[in-house]
């Protein structure tokens, strides 16, 4: 509303300490959500002031922290301030300007107490930054997707919000595949015989473009999601890989391997390879003791980039059950929110 009846607009994200979600992320989401708007500013600002709208001086502590906020993005006074709160009027006294009410049909207060039923009203740049994120990897064959596609399917059967649990297949599959073909077809061509699979030279560009498009996909099925996404795989895993195709000339540690450019991680998943037959798909190309190596590649990566980690061991049926114990625990952090600050004219229910 504020866009589209202003020349400028500043959105002020304030928060105290007893936010449950940091005001960073506040911001961030807010400007992820009005990234095609250029007239609109967001800046976070931080207060812990106490709450009372009786109090002259309270206003006056809250207010000065606004309007240095305010300042920060511009240097125009501020002549219309919009809000949902019923103290917008005198907000909006007070920097002596007009005021306009937004009507809103969720609440703050509602989405602390049931994240999952105000989900799909949330904005999807919100969604995305509060999806609990679970990745499932693996060395090749044993059963990264099987435990990925399962986890999901188990939370869509749960209904309602849960039933857009989404699953992000892995890319680099789709990648190889792309570049088999047109090898072949280059070969063909030439009048050359066409190459296996083992003869495919693995460059940089492979795995940048893999880690890309897998984290774009990503992202986008977490703006559409439930509150929960299951990734078969991610960019961090395609360092290892990058490692297990090029060996000495793999980079340690590429950019989109690490933050800011990979998404927030909750949780990894550790395929075990122990009790899991071998099964060449016609796009594998290790063995046995590769697969083993890598298990603890693995292991090793995530405790040093200081993830959290789970391994899952045991029948399919097993490593599924831990796996919804695990995520179930996890949810039940994620989306429980600590009470908002109170005072006069501020208590909420």
């Amino acid at each position: 509303m504020a866009a589209q009846r202003c020349e400028r607009v500043t959105v002020v994200v304030m928060a105290s300490a007893a936010e449950t979600i940091a005001v960073a992320d506040r911001v961030a989401w807010t400007r992820a959500e009005h990234a095609d708007s250029p007239s609109v500013q967001v800046v976070g600002v931080r207060c812990d002031a106490p709450l009372d709208l009786g109090d002259a001086r309270v206003w006056a502590a809250q207010v000065a922290v606004m309007q240095a906020g305010v300042r920060s993005r511009t240097a125009e006074p501020v002549d219309v301030v919009f809000s949902a709160d019923a103290y917008g009027q005198e907000l909006a006294e007070r920097f002596r300007a007009s005021f306009v009410r937004v009507e809103r049909d969720l609440s703050a207060t509602s989405v602390r107490r049931d994240l999952a039923a105000g989900w799909l009203e949330l904005a999807p740049a919100t969604r995305a930054g509060m999806a609990t994120r679970v990745v499932v990897l693996g060395a090749e064959s044993t059963g990264t997707t099987t435990v990925s596609q399962e986890l999901a399917e188990r939370y869509r059967q749960r209904g309602g919000v849960w039933e857009r649990t989404g699953w992000v297949p892995e890319y680099g599959r789709d990648h190889t595949t792309i570049k088999w073909a047109a090898e072949q077809a280059d070969a063909r061509r030439d009048g050359r015989p066409e190459p296996d699979l083992a003869a495919l030279v693995w460059i940089a560009d492979d795995f940048d473009r893999v880690a890309r498009e897998q984290t774009a996909a990503e992202e986008r099925a977490a703006r559409a999601g439930s509150p929960l996404l299951i990734c078969d795989t991610d960019a961090f895993a395609t360092t290892l890989w990058e490692r297990r195709y090029r060996g000495r000339e793999a980079r340690p540690d590429p950019d989109w391997s690490r933050a800011p450019l990979l998404p927030r991680r909750d949780l990894y998943l550790l395929t075990d390879h122990h009790d899991v037959p071998w099964c060449d798909d016609g796009l594998r190309e290790g063995d046995l003791v590769v697969r083993a190596a890598m298990t603890e590649w693995f292991a090793d990566a995530l405790t040093a980039a200081g993830h959290s980690w789970v391994l899952l061991s045991g029948s399919s049926t097993e490593r599924v059950d831990l796996a919804v114990r695990t995520v179930d625990q996890l949810l039940g952090l994620r989306m429980a929110f600590g009470p908002p600050l109170a005072g006069p004219g501020f208590d909420r229910h």
